[in-house]
């Protein structure tokens, strides 16, 4: 009777070790793979784990990520989650931490997201592995994909590749494995914090893409954000890509502006509007903004395919820390850009903190925190998120709504037209710091934020202000 009673107690654990490991694959198989037609709508929103919240873990953001999906957002772009190497770990200031004598100051540098000491493991400051299964979850049950951000052009001093493989890296004539080195000039692009990966090597070209497909095929990750991408070899991503996409539909996003990074199926969907974002900063400021706006909308039509997808923002983890804050870059013009990142081509991105007026220079190797108080930029940012997710005049993906410049004979008000599936929406924009009479481009139209109907010929706009009209 014991010998039957232990067999059937195996049985169950067997049984349920089964059930347990089905269920686990299961929620990764029958969960939907991103699509393209989520991208004509979509809005992307970068988190940044350790300055989001007080805690700076993966618990405390997923509490926030359903209230995300009152502004739209439909694609999470995590900031690096992995191990941070300790080796070379920059501390603020550009100094390594481990020259600080002070041990309460050294220990609060926590170093850079992008000195990555292991690409399958998870930084410990943020949670466990199962933390971040619940974020992503989460993220799913909400409705949102979540992508990673990776990081393929170097690894942290720490990485276990430096110790079993440094032909993995670059070296100098002495054999020495170096830092990244800028192309353009042949020096040192000053990331002392990290070595550069030899993309001549084959295996290790082959291990960076089982790493990625580690978190595609076992924890069902929906893309990735690739850091300076247009460093890598191009024939790299279309290897790795194509790789990818056999196991799973995936979004991947380059932060690069090349056209080449999206030609074609095994390459990127969507690129960095690197000039439109410098050409924002510059139209807060300068006396020809509409024509500076013009002449980068020309370029892009010009360099860009009909299906590729730029990202537009107003900012970024790497604005906020080292160009300054919206309201220090854009001043009083911050929410009509923040208006035209949504209205114009492409998809628009949020930072973390910009929803809650973040208006300081987020910390980069040290801890921070973003404030949570609802203010001018929340209900902004939710009534465009609704505008975007709802109407097809604003569709930015591979299919995109058309773009068509109006001419409004003031050179400081722009005024353009997106159109799609028997739907308009014009964009009035006044980019100065004085009233501007404007005719009206489309009477009887609504206007989105007011709710009222436009039929007079001319409106009034005030200094920075801006109308988005919907036709009936």
């Amino acid at each position: 009777m014991k010998n039957a009673n232990i067999l059937f107690a195996l049985v169950l654990v067997i049984f349920s070790c089964k059930q347990t490991t089905k269920e686990s694959v299961q929620d990764v198989e029958t969960y939907t793979p991103i699509s393209m037609s989520d991208l004509e709508n979509a809005v992307i929103y970068e988190v940044n784990i350790r300055q989001y919240s007080s805690e700076g873990t993966f618990e405390a953001f997923t509490k926030d990520i359903p209230q995300l999906k009152e502004l739209g957002v439909k694609i999470i772009w995590v900031m690096p989650i992995f191990p941070i190497s300790e080796t070379k770990r920059k501390a603020t200031g550009g100094d390594f931490a481990d020259l600080i004598e002070d041990e309460t100051e050294r220990a609060k540098m926590l170093g850079s997201y992008y000195a990555v000491s292991d690409f399958t493991k998870v930084n410990p400051e943020f949670g466990t592995i199962a933390d971040f299964r619940t974020m992503l979850k989460t993220a799913h049950d909400n409705g949102m994909y979540m992508i990673l951000d990776w990081v393929p052009n170097h690894t942290g001093w720490d990485h276990t590749w430096i110790t079993t493989n440094p032909d993995y890296y670059t070296q100098n004539e002495n054999g020495e494995i170096i830092d990244p080195i800028n192309p353009g000039t042949g020096e040192s692009w000053g990331w002392a914090d990290v070595a550069d990966l030899n993309y001549d090597n084959r295996n290790m070209r082959q291990e960076m893409i089982e790493d990625m497909l580690y978190w595609i095929k076992e924890e069902g990750v929906d893309g990735f954000r690739c850091d300076v991408a247009s460093a890598v070899p191009l024939d790299f991503w279309q290897d790795a890509i194509a790789k990818i996409r056999a196991e799973k539909d995936v979004f991947m996003l380059a932060e690069a502006a090349e056209p080449e990074l999206l030609q074609g199926t095994d390459l990127f969907d969507m690129a960095y509007g690197w000039e439109r974002h410098h050409i924002f900063n510059q139209m807060a400021k300068e006396d020809n903004p509409i024509e500076l706006w013009d002449e980068v909308m020309q370029k892009d039509t010009e360099r860009y395919e009909t299906d590729d997808i730029l990202m537009t923002f107003v900012t970024n983890h790497d604005e906020n820390s080292w160009n300054g804050t919206i309201r220090e870059r854009m001043g009083n013009a911050a929410e009509l850009l923040t208006a035209l990142s949504y209205t114009a081509p492409g998809m628009p991105l949020i930072y973390s903190g910009q929803e809650y007026d973040l208006n300081h220079r987020l910390l980069f190797f040290e801890k921070d925190q973003i404030p949570h108080t609802k203010n001018i930029m929340w209900p902004l940012l939710e009534k465009l998120g609704q505008l975007k997710s709802n109407s097809p005049a604003l569709h930015g993906g591979k299919k995109a709504a058309s773009y068509n410049r109006l001419d409004s004979a003031n050179s400081k008000v722009l005024i353009f037209q997106r159109s799609k599936e028997g739907q308009t929406l014009t964009f009035v924009g006044n980019f100065s710091d004085e009233n501007q009479s404007v005719s009206n481009p489309s009477q009887g139209a609504i206007d989105h934020f007011s709710g009222e109907t436009l039929s007079s010929e001319t409106f009034e706009l005030s200094p920075w202000d801006f109308k988005i009209l919907l036709d009936k």
